[in-house]
């Protein structure tokens, strides 16, 4: 048999056949008994003189062999399906073809395969290249799996935290509990947990009377409301199989009322059917929801998962497919939440063979992010499923990979401090003009101000830079001739890109101007009230652009020379002018201006006109207004 953890689909009672023929071989294989299956279609095989069988055959060997994961003549008989019909093979059977190549390695033939398959279904071919670009990429969060003491030579699988033990689900040999043939049901175990390595020891029985006589398995516990949920058989009133001629049972989900070691009130759910498997619940952890696997009608595959809303009372809404971004043709099992990201394991989706484990961002109950394959080591070329995730960033699966103990087992993970990145790029510009800046000088620094990295800008102004996640960060943009700016930076908590974070640089060509050999600080004119030297409002507005262009240029340092017109007397001028260059000079110092910065502030009255208006010329008001003035000389930069 499989394992057991198809149990959704594939949990029965096996019956024992003695006959040998092809048509007991059908027979065998309609009650799920895939050794004896095997066995009759390959002495009907080996006795056909010539030809080959048909399809029906070979579909049910290959199926059987697919079951009891003996991969390679599984994928024998399916490449035989496959050479017969092309690409019109069913799809369930092309997906488990597919499973078997890359169980056996053979990726690159199994791609080649994937793509033709589905050549004309570009959606599905766009998801799958999506899905292999962030494999291949991947770099996983995980920690090695550790396999667990617990684990017995049968089927070990499931793990769920109840208070603060784990129950998981067990083929071991409980007392009472075997069939004719040796092979054992499913039982609810529950062990002590260690939280700092995940061993599981000291397992019993969970609740006594909670296991039926045939399979119990996949517990899940809704803490809110203190009931439990889990996945049995369907029985009669007699608590015998309730079958079909006693050959297959379905699966149904069953709840209980937790009360103090005992489970009352236990029940199957409303939408559970005779006619088809609901199994694998999972419950929210605010106990809102209830996720599910089933194979009921109006799926997309051959199982699909599902949610409904869960009450207070236990009781459930209308269960709702989660869609064909989750769901595909093949098999969806094992769903579970942690945060807002469901985890689920699938066969149809783009992965290493088997059943993967895929997440994908929640937004709603039906609005879902492309599932992404969790990678190994969570993922292996064989079963892995039964993915939970804790909150202390550990956590259980389940796998039947090579090296464990023969059949299903449990595995304890835990997660790498991995740190993220966010990509904070965009432009340096020219302040006013946006003028792109090539070769700006970046240097990042982090929150202990140590030099992190330095780059430049490209040939158009662009910068990128790769930055921790939820860190301080500060950058200064600097280039001869321009400001140098600093950026504060805290990057978000989750890694992404950071685009258009622009940054200006003001040119000091833009804050100066040419007066023959000198460059004065760009600036119109100063007004002060008559015969007076105190910085008014009009004049503050203007000395802020000195204020300005010497904050951004720190090394600029400057002389302040005052003039009037030729009106009044010299001496008076000479007086006015040079308070007036003081009291400026002083207004620039009280603003955080070095003294050292400023090496004089003189007045000249009206010894350097501008223009002919001198003593005694008459001359326009425009005239005379030239030579009334203050200029901000550079002196050094």
């Amino acid at each position: 048999m499989k394992g057991l953890i198809y149990i959704l689909i594939f949990l029965f009672v096996p019956v024992l056949i003695k006959a040998q023929d092809y048509g007991q071989a059908d027979k065998e294989y309609a009650m799920l008994n895939y050794d004896k299956a095997i066995s009759g279609y390959e002495k009907y095989i080996s006795k056909l003189k010539k030809g080959s069988p048909d399809g029906k055959v070979l579909i049910n060997l290959a199926n059987s062999y697919y079951m009891v994961k003996d991969y390679s003549n599984a994928r024998k008989y399916y490449s035989q399906l496959y050479s017969m019909y092309g690409n019109s093979m069913e799809e369930k059977l092309f997906i488990r073809m597919i499973s078997c190549m890359k169980a056996a390695g053979d990726n690159e033939r199994a791609d080649e395969q994937l793509k033709s398959y589905y050549s004309g279904n570009q959606k599905r071919i766009k998801m799958m290249g999506f899905q292999r670009n962030r494999l291949d990429s991947l770099k996983t969060e995980y920690n090695n799996v550790v396999n667990l003491s617990v684990n017995s030579d049968k089927a070990d699988f499931g793990v769920a935290l109840f208070r603060n033990e784990a129950v998981f689900a067990s083929a071991r040999n409980p007392e009472g509990k075997t069939t004719g043939e040796g092979a054992t049901y499913l039982n609810l175990y529950i062990a002590t947990r260690n939280s700092n390595n995940g061993q599981l020891s000291n397992p019993k029985e969970f609740m006594l009377d909670v296991n039926s006589d045939y399979h119990d398995a996949t517990l899940t516990f809704s803490e809110p409301s203190g009931y439990v949920f889990f996945s049995r058989n369907f029985l009669t009133k007699k608590e015998k199989l309730d079958a079909d001629n006693g050959e297959v049972s379905n699966v149904m989900i069953m709840k209980g009322k937790v009360m103090g070691d005992q489970l009352t009130e236990i029940a199957p759910l409303e939408f559970n059917s005779k006619n088809y498997n609901c199994s694998h619940p999972f419950v929210s952890q605010d106990g809102k929801l209830l996720f599910f696997a089933s194979d009921m009608p109006g799926g997309f595959g051959q199982s699909d998962i599902y949610v409904a809303e869960l009450f207070n009372d236990g009781s459930t809404g209308t269960p709702i497919n989660l869609g064909e971004m989750i769901n595909t043709p093949g098999v969806e099992l094992f769903p579970s939440l942690s945060g807002d990201t469901l985890f689920f394991s699938s066969d149809a989706h783009y992965g290493f063979g088997g059943l993967d484990i895929f997440w994908s961002k929640m937004a709603g109950t039906t609005n879902f992010s492309i599932p992404e394959n969790l990678g190994e080591p969570i993922n292996s070329n064989r079963d892995d499923f039964a993915f939970i995730r804790l909150n202390d960033r550990t956590g259980y699966l389940s796998s039947d990979r090579v090296g464990g103990n023969g059949n299903d087992d449990i595995y304890w993970y835990d997660m790498k401090i991995v740190e993220q990145f966010i990509d904070y790029s965009g432009l340096v510009l020219t302040k006013g003009s946006d003028v792109p800046v090539p070769g700006a000088k970046v240097k990042v620094y982090d929150a202990f101000n140590d030099l992190i990295t330095e780059f430049e800008s490209d040939d158009e102004g662009n910068f990128e830079v790769s930055l921790p996640c939820n860190s301080q960060f500060k950058a200064v943009f600097s280039k001869p001739e321009y400001s140098t700016e600093t950026v504060a930076i805290s990057t978000p908590e989750k890694s992404g890109e950071s685009k258009d974070n622009d940054v200006r640089l003001t040119s000091y060509s833009s804050l100066v101007e040419k007066d023959g050999d000198m460059e004065k600080i760009k600036v119109d004119p100063i007004y002060f009230e008559y015969n007076k030297w105190d910085i008014t409002p009009q004049a503050e507005t203007e000395l802020n652009k000195i204020l300005f262009a010497m904050e951004k240029f720190p090394n600029v340092k400057i002389k302040i020379e005052s003039h009037t017109d030729a009106r009044g007397s010299d001496s008076y001028n000479l007086k006015l002018s040079d308070n007036r260059a003081k009291s400026t000079m002083d207004y620039l110092i009280s603003q955080g201006v070095d003294p050292n910065r400023i090496e004089s502030a003189t007045g000249y009255g009206e010894t350097r006109l501008k223009n002919k208006c001198r003593n005694g010329v008459k001359c326009s008001e425009e005239d005379h207004f030239v030579n009334r003035r203050s200029d901000f000389i550079v002196i050094s930069k």
